[in-house]
């Protein structure tokens, strides 16, 4: 229950609407068992039952308030009789049960109702804290985790927490307040009645346990799984091409498959341990019922101790309050589900970020000297990445990193982001370990272009908007201009606001990266990571973006990754990386006169 009770904290900010629904609970519960008990005085007028009272009772001489309330009732129903007869005297019972299943079913639809509030409100925060949260998580949490089973995580057990356990809450008052208002009823009518019933529920409830002790354990491997399945189909879907290209429909079908029938498995097992639920729980009301007409049978007719309509009376309020025991039993299996996916939300949830600001970060970075890397070194898990790099750039010059994939040149552009954090040394601007600096002060000075033109299933506007919110509409075409994209835009047939597809799919490569790169120059960042921005362009598209990149570039700082060596050529400062290290350091000239391994490679792309 440790993650139930976590969830629940959720519902703090909707007391309002759980109070109401507790009050609309308890009289339901209430008159649904006024409205059982009203049944007896009616079947005892029927059958001429029932023990008249000619004298009105006197509280003060009363063994009891309950004896005084049934023998002024009594005394109330001889008057009825006398006064209207038996027919008359039916009438007016039969309009008070009425009134009383009226009023019952009416507070049990504000019940829900309330309920409603609180339930939805739960899943909406729930889902919102999941998606703030997972924002936050540093991307080595990324690295580790599959996408589709984030997304199982927000979507499926969220939901799967509302159905199962905060469908329990519904419960937790209504069921216990039948329960007890029923057997306070049945004590009265029959005290020896009700201990025997009572007899029954220590062994009805211990063998309904028995049927859910291994339910969590199901419920957790039905929830990962359909994490597995959401990440095969996140995983197809965004690779369709190259499993079109490379003719693997039969084999990712034949994956899928494998996934759907451990899924087939798994849920077989959960459902068919829920199914047993019902069916126990409702035999074991069948037995009880069963013992009851024979002992009560016994009371009635043999020992006469009570009258048939107040047995009539106990058996219906022993039914009404074995629907609400069978309920919660069957709850009680819907909350060790529902725990199972809790305990998948809250494990995100309380997934601690390693990236976080100092308490006295500061907040306003103003770059105006110099980049330095201070004998940086990094490892991811146990796979040392960087050893001891140190190096310095200055405002307005622009760094190359080059080598081998591998070697350690992205790693240099994410520790500079701090999407990680250096392993020893440290990284500085202006003189400051940028572990000092507000996380969204020192993000928000860079700008980012990636190999890969992350766009979003939505107008160009809204794409650019995301590097500057407030921007206007000339503020966009301009840096649509320097981006050597507003000549594709403008003929679009609702230009910049034309939809651009999932993941930008309706532009062509080199339309998305000219894209990606006016959303950064949009931003104006004193600093510029460009991360292999050409690579996966062709020729006339990386012209073109490479007219664009100049432009972005010029009076910034700014850091490039690439294979392709003719995007750096006029870099002030290039760095050459291999296996962690900086093997070689200059301008183009200088490290073609060293003869080196930037020769090699420039000579590998035949670059004069």
């Amino acid at each position: 229950m440790n993650y139930f009770k976590k969830i629940l904290k959720y519902a703090l900010p909707y007391k309002k609407y759980a109070g109401l629904n507790i009050l609309s609970n308890a009289f339901y519960a209430l008159f649904g068992t006024l409205a059982m008990v009203s049944l007896i005085p009616m079947i005892n007028v029927l059958f001429g039952e029932g023990a008249r009272v000619n004298v009105k009772p006197d509280l003060a001489t009363a063994d009891s308030l309950m004896t005084f309330s049934i023998e002024s009732f009594n005394f109330f129903l001889t008057q009825k009789l006398e006064q209207d007869g038996p027919q008359g005297t039916l009438v007016f019972l039969i309009v008070i049960i009425i009134s009383l299943f009226l009023l019952k079913n009416l507070f049990g639809y504000l019940a829900l109702y309330f309920i409603t509030f609180l339930r939805n409100g739960v899943v909406k925060d729930l889902r919102n804290d999941l998606y703030s949260h997972s924002l936050e998580l540093p991307m080595a949490y990324y690295s580790d985790q599959r996408k589709g089973d984030l997304m199982s995580r927000i979507l499926a057990d969220v939901n799967e927490v509302q159905v199962s356990t905060l469908s329990f809450l519904e419960l937790i008052v209504r069921e216990p307040l039948t329960i007890l208002f029923g057997l306070a009823s049945m004590f009265v009518i029959s005290p020896e009645l009700t201990l025997f019933v009572l007899l029954f529920i220590p062994v009805s409830g211990f063998l309904i346990s028995l049927i859910g002790k291994k339910l969590k354990k199901h419920s957790t491997k039905v929830q990962e799984e359909s994490g597995v399945l959401l990440s095969t189909i996140e995983e197809t879907f965004g690779g369709i091409r190259v499993i079109k290209g490379f003719v693997a429909e039969k084999s990712f079908t034949k994956r899928f498959s494998a996934t759907t029938k451990r899924y087939f498995n798994f849920s077989n097992r959960l459902m068919h341990r829920q199914n047993l639920a019902g069916p126990v729980s409702e035999f074991l009301g069948i037995v009880t019922i069963t013992a009851l007409l024979w002992y009560g049978g016994n009371l009635v007719m043999v020992k006469q101790t009570i009258t048939g309509g107040a047995f009539i009376g106990f058996m219906s309020l022993a039914y009404q309050i074995l629907t609400p025991a069978k309920a919660m039993s069957k709850a009680s299996y819907s909350v060790k589900r529902g725990n199972a996916a809790a305990e998948r939300v809250m494990s995100v949830l309380e997934t601690k970020n390693t990236i976080t600001n100092t308490p006295n970060a500061i907040t306003d970075l103003n770059f105006s000297s110099v980049i330095k890397f201070d004998k940086v070194s990094f490892k991811y898990e146990k796979e040392n990445v960087l050893s001891e790099v140190s190096f310095e750039v200055k405002k307005g010059q622009t760094l190359a990193l080059v080598g081998q994939s591998g070697s350690g040149k992205s790693t240099i552009a994410n520790l500079l982001s701090r999407f990680y954090d250096v392993t020893e040394g440290a990284v500085l601007i202006d003189g400051i370990d940028i572990r000092d600096i507000d996380k969204a002060s020192l993000r928000g000075a860079m700008g980012l272009v990636t190999q890969e033109s992350i766009l979003f299933n939505d107008t160009i506007k809204n794409n650019l908007l995301i590097g500057k919110e407030q921007a206007s509409d000339d503020e966009m075409i301009a840096a649509l201009k320097i981006a050597n994209a507003w000549e594709f835009v403008k003929q679009l047939p609702q230009g910049m606001d034309t939809n651009i597809g999932d993941s930008g799919n309706k532009l062509s490569g080199g339309q998305k990266q000219r894209l990606s790169i006016a959303r950064a120059v949009l931003k104006n960042p004193p600093i510029m990571i460009l991360d292999e921005a050409t690579s996966a362009l062709d020729t006339e598209s990386e012209q073109l973006v490479q007219i664009a990149l100049e432009n972005m570039m010029k009076n910034r700082t700014s850091v490039v990754i690439a294979h392709r060596l003719s995007t750096i050529k006029n870099a002030d400062l290039i760095i050459v990386m291999r296996n962690g290290n900086i093997e070689e350091t200059g301008n183009h000239d200088s490290l073609m006169a060293q003869n080196g391994n930037y020769k090699k490679l420039i000579d590998l792309q035949s670059f004069q």
